[in-house]
């Protein structure tokens, strides 16, 4: 049975909520509705930066000491006004759509701890849109000693089998993390986080230039990336990991970039994000022959000069050459993800996640 999802995602870079709509079940996309995005306000980032800080000590995924309580209903809030937002632009009725499958923000990621926190309020959202919300993707994952990440792989396979090109075939999508999903025909589904996306690069845009992003990459592109420093940090034993494996948003937060004009460290940053993605090449099964990237990293003109540096002679397209829409793709995700929660199918698998066995998750909080 085909049903009507609405997935809403708010990922790493803290920049808003992506609202998309799906029609599926859960197995295959039958057609793709309209998308939208609500930004968060300059108080609801601040709020969640501090958030990030304020996580690092959680004792346990449901604490939430100090400014986590009033970030968590920043969040709700800011979830529900861009499902209300949707509709009424879009002319659709609640009860047209039969579930909303809700990421909420995460905050905080130690799998190795057997902790990963996203904060949102499930019940209180599903009592504002009047619709049923499945939430809490990832809990199952992780306390069966998987990474809870990356979660989008099943979706990226339904995509790629839409397209009609020999495989292998890699998704990125680098958010704030960068992850990706190897797709070679229907057996081979392998999934991981591979370093840096857009986090460290964002945050320094906003502490060194007040700017949120580098918009397209202009500001990198004036500068020249210190490759000594980039070869030192992909020494990080991270690095040399074979998938599944997954990051923290702030993993690599503590990396000095010493004495680098801001433009330097801008074109170093992005260099960095480039060549971790390259790096997960020699740990897949096959060298992949194309490349399809998404998420924020797919907008930067340099980040994507880099990318097809480092992973020539394989081709690199982004998502929208493809005919998907880039921005919307982690919201579509959850959607998808949520009608194969409904149907208790697996979101999660031993190549993916690292999980023991495949795995079904997420918790339905009703009106």
């Amino acid at each position: 049975m085909m049903l009507t999802t609405l997935g809403l995602m708010s990922g790493t870079s803290l920049d808003g909520v992506d609202v998309a709509m799906i029609e599926t079940d859960g197995k295959q996309v039958k057609s793709f509705g309209p998308s939208g995005y609500r930004a968060y306000t300059k108080r609801e980032r601040s709020l969640l930066r501090a958030a990030l800080t304020v996580a690092v000590n959680l004792p346990r995924r449901d604490a939430r000491p100090g400014v986590l309580r009033e970030a968590e209903q920043a969040v709700t809030v800011a979830h529900a006004e861009a499902v209300a937002a949707f509709v009424a632009n879009n002319r659709i009725a609640f009860e047209d759509i039969d579930i909303v499958g809700f990421h909420g923000q995460t905050v905080l990621h130690r799998p190795e701890r057997r902790l990963t926190v996203q904060i949102g309020d499930a019940a209180a959202l599903a009592k504002a849109i009047h619709i049923p919300v499945m939430h809490d993707f990832r809990a199952a994952d992780v306390a069966a000693g998987g990474q809870g990440a990356p979660f989008v792989p099943v979706y990226h396979r339904a995509l790629a089998q839409s397209l009609d090109r020999e495989g292998p075939i890699v998704v990125v999508n680098i958010g704030g993390v960068s992850n990706i999903t190897y797709i070679d025909g229907d057996d081979a589904l392998i999934a991981c986080d591979t370093g840096p996306g857009n986090a460290l690069l964002d945050d320094f845009m906003f502490r060194t230039m007040r700017q949120a992003f580098d918009c397209e990459g202009r500001f990198a592109a004036q500068g020249i990336a210190d490759d000594i420093w980039v070869a030192r940090a992909l020494e990080l034993p991270f690095f040399s990991l074979p998938p599944p494996k997954s990051l923290d948003r702030n993993d690599f937060a503590s990396l000095e970039l010493g004495r680098m004009s801001p433009a330097d460290a801008a074109a170093t940053l992005t260099a960095f994000t480039a060549a971790a993605i390259a790096r997960i090449v020699p740990l897949l099964p096959k060298p992949p022959k194309s490349w399809i990237v998404a998420g924020g990293g797919a907008r930067n003109l340099t980040m994507m000069r880099m990318l097809r540096e480092q992973l020539a002679p394989a081709t690199v397209q982004a998502a929208e050459t493809v005919g998907w829409a880039s921005d919307a793709i982690e919201a579509q995700a959850f959607g998808f993800l949520a009608a194969r929660g409904l149907k208790g199918l697996p979101l999660s698998y031993p190549a993916t996640t690292g999980v023991p066995i495949p795995m079904t998750g997420g918790v339905i909080a009703r009106p």
